[in-house]
């Protein structure tokens, strides 16, 4: 893959940064819903630190976010080798445990959606079949629970099968689309083309100024646009026809996302599903005007330009509404104990020394007193030269 990302767009650059410590905590808020109690020990907690990417003390962490996560001593398991004596425990505060009942509201309303944005995925690959464990790299993206299989399949018969070609190799267990869906086959470009009555073509989401890349885009689009629900399989004619079915198939895809974002890892890992070419990451940064690639925290994410205004959403799934809760919630509780880290390094420099922490602000007043006696006198100034230009045209 490449090594090399496109030039920095900060507001884009900003939305990945907003995101990188939600999905953190996103992680140790499923990993805490696996108990039905809500509770976990903060060992447990500790021991799934590596996986998380983090470093230091668990306790630590939880104690950054007092918004979301409270902890407490309860009683260990006798049979986990505790001998039932107290330990620290973690579990959500009310107001995080009242914005997860919200998130899981959300996403149990809109299963009809999740259904249909399944069954298009599906209908991208080849064969219109994914292997369910391939397809797990998808479902934080595509924002499918962890338990998608158990909601959607008994609900949509008519849409999903599961099955299991070579009963003898794990992990081989596919999902199948039973059905095609014509109304389903209407990729987000097409549906932008029916609604301003024009042809389906691709837009250039960078401002006029890029001037090269604007032609290069009205060049790219000179070709008829190649759907990626095309039911046609046979490899195009040219180089160009493979790359633009290509270019529709990632954009059609990130369109599916939540987020309008992917890591190109995901993506290539579906190469030969999506009839991606081996140079995937390339391709993107072949088109600037619909891609942006990032190498933020060292994973390279490809973003769809047209579904962000600045750093923002422009449409937001009700699930992401309720994400960005609690991401709002995690961010105060951040604040909260930024706070009190501030106040008390400023209690340990007074007890430290006092008369130095005294002098300290005795030189913030002197500045500020000098720069008050600063403005005063060029206002003085300003008024005796006015004075004396108004005499002299007397």
């Amino acid at each position: 893959m490449a090594r090399w990302s496109s030039p920095k767009d900060p507001a884009l650059e900003a939305a990945l940064r907003r995101n990188r410590r939600w999905v953190v905590n996103n992680q140790i808020k499923r990993l805490l819903l696996r108990f039905p109690s809500r509770t976990a020990p903060v060992r447990f907690l500790q021991s799934r630190f590596k996986t998380l990417d983090l470093m230091g003390r668990a306790a630590n962490w939880l104690g950054k976010y007092p918004s979301c996560f409270e902890v407490f001593s309860a009683g260990a398991a006798e049979g986990a080798g505790g001998g039932g004596e107290l330990e620290p425990h973690f579990g959500f505060t009310k107001r995080m445990a009242a914005l997860v009942d919200a998130e899981e509201a959300a996403v149990a309303a809109s299963e009809p959606t999740m259904a249909g944005r399944l069954a298009r995925v599906l209908m991208l690959a080849r064969g219109r079949r994914l292997q369910v464990s391939k397809l797990a790299a998808l479902r934080g993206p595509l924002g499918l629970p962890d338990d998608y299989l158990l909601r959607l399949l008994p609900a949509h018969t008519d849409l999903f099968r599961l099955s299991n070609p070579y009963p003898h190799r794990r992990n081989a267990a596919e999902l199948q689309l039973v059905r095609w869906a014509p109304s389903l086959a209407v990729s987000a470009v097409e549906a932008a083309a029916a609604a301003s009555d024009s042809s389906p073509r691709f837009t250039c989401s960078l401002p006029a100024s890029w001037v090269r890349s604007h032609a290069k885009m009205e060049e790219f689009n000179s070709t008829p646009y190649i759907s990626p629900y095309s039911e046609e399989w046979a490899v195009p004619g040219t180089d160009t026809e493979a790359e633009k079915r290509a270019v529709a198939v990632v954009h059609e895809l990130l369109s599916l996302t939540l987020w309008r974002k992917m890591s190109i890892l995901k993506l290539e890992h579906f190469k030969r599903e999506f009839g991606l070419p081996e140079d995937t990451a390339r391709m993107l940064l072949r088109h600037p005007c619909l891609f942006y690639v990032s190498n933020r925290y060292k994973i390279h994410t490809v973003v769809l330009r047209e579904g962000y205004e600045g750093s923002e959403l422009r449409e937001k799934d009700p699930v992401v509404a309720a994400k960005d809760q609690l991401g709002e919630l995690m961010q105060e509780g951040l604040h909260e104990y930024n706070q009190r880290r501030r106040a008390a390094n400023l209690d340990k420099k007074r007890r430290r020394g006092e008369i130095e922490v005294k002098k300290e602000e005795e030189k913030v007043e002197d500045e500020e007193a000098a720069r008050l006696v600063s403005a005063e006198k060029r206002e003085e100034r300003r008024r005796f030269y006015k004075v004396l230009f108004d005499d002299a045209n007397r």
